[in-house]
């Protein structure tokens, strides 16, 4: 059985999610050796979400042969 085109995902279409878990958050907090163990979780720093743009191939042409 085929599947419908409107329920395929195409490349394009996965988008990136601006809000992180805390998990993820601690997880990148540490990365960047901002995290304080001892500190409360209700004051804890932003972090930036990286998007992820992808970048179209160019077209290569072709040399002319003489």
């Amino acid at each position: 059985m085929t599947m419908d085109r409107s329920l395929k995902v195409q490349a394009g279409a996965i988008k990136s999610r601006n809000v992180l878990t805390r998990a993820e958050r601690i997880a990148r907090l540490k990365e960047l050796d901002k995290f304080d163990e001892n500190a409360s979780i209700i004051g804890m720093a932003k972090t930036r979400v990286q998007k992820i743009s992808l970048k179209k191939k160019k077209k290569v042409k072709k040399a002319e042969e003489k």
